[in-house]
């Protein structure tokens, strides 16, 4: 008899794990193969879930057997088992990729939702706040291990970090007047200007106003990554362009100053 998918969840520390903790690496891993399950299939999240099969001793070691619910299925039906592994695997190239954009020095998740950082967060937390930890998991089919990945502390930590970052960036985004619009620069200055205060810098959005503008940084985040791209980048800040979120400063009816509030990515302009 074949043996069906299955995720082997690792986690390896050198202190105890706060329970919370514990059960919020699991929590947050299981709510995001919800989510996952039901974008890949466009089905209702929560559709498909997790159950923990056997927990061995050693390091916390727990095999993940996945079910669902089949669409005909009225209450008190029971839940079928998934046969596929390419859901578990395309599942764990996701978290893999997204621990990939959130482990490393200013990295952001595309396009995360509040609920989706909220998850990862969960995930890394445990591991992040030991000395010496690591948290992996693998696809196994038939005994046969498809995919694994693996995150320790350092990872985690940074992680962890640019959730924070990442969790309050959209709380400001979601002020903004103007949302992923393209600014360039006209005038650059390196001295650093206090938050809310105009920079002496001057920039362009054209979909917005026809003029340059001065800017103000209602982001510390958002001046950081700029301030880097024109002191520290090898090429020309004038040949680059910002995919940002503002706010437009008026007076008398007319654009003033553009409030940069995020900055989403940086485009190279060619020649």
């Amino acid at each position: 008899m074949r043996e069906g998918p299955r995720l082997e969840l690792r986690i390896d520390t050198k202190n105890p794990v706060e329970l919370r903790q514990f059960v919020g690496t699991f929590l947050g891993i299981g709510n995001q193969f919800e989510s996952h399950y039901g974008k890949l299939h466009g089905v209702t999240r929560g559709t498909a879930k997790f159950y923990v099969r056997e927990v061995r001793k050693g390091s916390v070691i727990a095999d993940l057997v996945p079910y669902f619910l089949p669409a005909s299925g009225a209450a008190g039906l029971a839940l079928a088992a998934i046969r596929n592994a390419n859901d578990l695997i395309s599942f764990a190239k996701s978290i893999s990729e997204g621990i990939g954009f959130l482990g490393r020095m200013g990295g952001r998740l595309p396009n995360a939702t509040k609920s989706e950082l909220a998850d990862y967060y969960n995930t890394v937390s445990a591991i992040a706040q030991d000395t010496d930890g690591s948290l992996s998991l693998a696809v196994y089919e038939d005994s046969e291990k498809r995919i694994a990945f693996q995150f320790g502390t350092e990872e985690a930590r940074i992680a962890e970090r640019n959730i924070v970052e990442q969790r309050m960036e959209l709380d400001v985004t979601d002020d903004a007047d103007h949302k992923r619009v393209l600014m360039s620069f006209v005038r650059t200055n390196l001295a650093h200007a206090p938050t809310g205060k105009k920079s002496g810098e001057l920039v362009e959005i054209e979909s917005i106003h026809s003029k340059a503008l001065p800017i103000v940084y209602s982001s510390r985040l958002a001046e950081e990554r700029i301030r880097h791209e024109v002191a520290d980048a090898d090429d020309n800040v004038f040949k680059k362009a910002f995919d940002v979120d503002v706010n437009v400063e008026m007076r008398g009816g007319k654009p003033i100053a553009y409030r940069l509030v995020a900055v989403h990515n940086v485009i190279d302009i060619p020649d």
